[in-house]
């Protein structure tokens, strides 16, 4: 589970497929960690559908539990008096 924390402390929002890829884990031991894990408050996780060049992709996705991911690039919108 270290392995997977570490992983996703480094990388941010990541498929539950992702996670398993890279660190070189069994998808459906992954799933297991990643269960446990949210069970205990470590990471955010939800369920999530993809479509990469027309092809459904269904995952969960998580991320660590209390990081929030940096403001995209860009202009911002002024606040109005």
């Amino acid at each position: 589970m270290q392995t997977i924390l570490k992983y996703m402390s480094g990388r941010g929002e990541q498929l539950d497929a992702e996670i398993a890829a890279a660190t070189r884990i069994p998808l459906d031991e992954v799933r297991l960690h990643l269960s446990e894990l949210s069970n205990r408050g470590e990471i955010i996780a939800c369920h999530a559908t993809r479509y990469v060049t027309g092809k459904k992709i269904e995952g969960i996705l998580c991320r660590v539990a209390g990081i929030t991911p940096a403001a995209s690039p860009g202009r911002k919108p002024k606040a109005r008096a």
